[in-house]
């Protein structure tokens, strides 16, 4: 969706995404051709000049969609700009139908239904449905802070909104510090210094509490290279 140029992304889950995950987006959308490419093995969107290089897009590695769609029931609807109508293509336990059309407004909306319900075994591998909430909420939290300039919503079972961060305007560090304010709470955004800094070719920005605005863990420290969320210990 953030390659595609989204301005707003919404994601739906129900039972913690067991039952449905749905991603939907206003990018630019892909024709039945991309569509059909898009779930081939070893098909990526990092590489649209083939410079290994020049890497600017997120991407996937290959074997997402893929290995997704061969696990559960998957459809991918999509409309580009200018188009008369969507296109649809469904994947159900890995075998492939052929893009079909479809009433979609211009982006595009990925639909995951029953998960793993082609290889039952795996199902004891998730965490409960609360869980699996949280750690999509994790990955939709950096997401956001890393892209201020998007609109992200989160709903659960019934509808439930779990977050919802309009995009920030304004230039990329006060839109950047309204952002964090949302995800990391107000008294972050009230006591954060800026940080610019550049050394060798490589720049450094973001925000830092004062000394007085201090945890004892890790929890609250995000990194970003390159606007892609870093992890590590």
């Amino acid at each position: 969706a953030l390659d595609a140029g989204a301005t707003r992304v919404d994601v739906n889950l129900r039972d913690g995404g067991r039952t449905l995950l749905s991603i939907t987006d206003d990018g630019r959308g892909m024709t039945p051709e991309e569509l059909a490419l898009s779930v081939e093995r070893h098909a990526t969107s990092k590489l649209p000049d083939d410079d290994l290089f020049n890497i600017g897009f997120m991407g996937f590695r290959g074997e997402a969609l893929p290995s997704i769609g061969s696990v559960s029931r998957m459809r991918l609807t999509s409309r580009v700009r200018g188009a008369e109508n969507a296109w649809t293509l469904l994947i159900e336990g890995g075998a492939k139908g052929e893009p079909e059309p479809a009433a979609h407004p211009y982006g595009t909306r990925v639909e995951v239904r029953d998960l793993f319900y082609a290889t039952p075994a795996r199902l004891k591998f998730l965490k409960t449905a609360r869980t699996e909430q949280m750690y999509a909420r994790e990955i939709m939290d950096r997401l956001a802070m890393a892209r201020p300039d998007v609109g992200f919503t989160l709903s659960g079972d019934n509808n439930k909104s779990i977050l919802n961060y309009p995009a920030c305007e304004g230039d990329l560090f006060d839109a950047r510090l309204k952002r964090l304010g949302a995800v990391m709470g107000r008294e972050f955004q009230d006591n954060a210094l800026q940080i610019n800094a550049e050394r060798e070719g490589i720049k450094l920005t973001g925000y830092a509490g004062v000394p007085t605005l201090n945890r004892g863990n890790a929890q609250m420290q995000f990194l970003f290279v390159n606007g892609r969320p870093v992890k590590d210990r």
